[in-house]
């Protein structure tokens, strides 16, 4: 589990392509890769991925099929900058909302606003992800944790303050860009137990009526 907090942006600096495989080296740096071991799990770009090799500071990812349909990932290329965060420890503190690193797929970026010194994005997404996507509420994209601002019938927008900026790529963001979107596992669950219970309520009003 992560807190959608990232600890900043990371280098990429060696990708090997296989069919239905990606294997991407990130230099985490001595400060952030203090003690990861084999298997751990990492958040990149907001995609949980596991430590499959270790030299210092360099970890190895490899990311599947599966993962590179859904994601951002299958983009990657040297040089690329990456968001990262490690996973949570008992008794950290979770900054921002818990996320899991599971990506449900990817939204566009269909308007960036400077709005003095914040920018407002406006990021396109399935309809099929509305549902669960509720003004003021939570919802990870890239894996920092975020507050909703609007929303629309296909998005919604998302205020960025500058410590966010500075932290992650969403300022060298442009119309068009691609993201990682996680939505927030509790209002998924609560919509469609609300869902549920009301198909339920109708299906037996009507036997009722019947």
């Amino acid at each position: 589990m992560y807190s959608g907090i990232t600890r900043g942006l990371f280098p990429v600096v060696q990708v090997s392509r296989a069919p239905g495989l990606l294997s991407y080296i990130v230099d985490l740096g001595a400060e952030l890769s203090a003690g990861l071991a084999l298997g751990a799990s990492v958040a990149i770009d907001g995609v949980c991925q596991t430590v499959v090799a270790l030299d210092g500071p360099l970890v190895r990812f490899d990311a599947i099929q599966e993962t590179l349909n859904l994601t951002t990932l299958d983009t990657l290329e040297v040089g690329r900058l990456v968001s990262v965060e490690r996973s949570l420890r008992v008794g950290d503190e979770l900054g921002g909302h818990e996320v899991a690193g599971h990506v449900v797929g990817r939204g566009e970026i269909a308007e960036v606003c400077l709005e003095g010194h914040d920018v407002a994005m406006r990021v396109r997404v399935p309809e099929a992800f509305m549902p669960y996507i509720l003004p003021k509420g939570f919802i990870a994209v890239d894996g920092s944790s975020l507050t909703v601002g609007r929303t629309y019938p296909d998005g919604f927008t998302l205020h960025l303050i500058p410590e966010t900026l500075r932290l992650t790529n969403f300022g060298a963001r442009h119309v068009g860009g691609l993201v990682n979107i996680e939505l927030d596992p509790r209002t998924v669950a609560i919509v469609l137990t609300v869902e549920r219970v009301l198909a339920q309520r109708l299906a037996h009003a009507g036997e009722g009526a019947a």
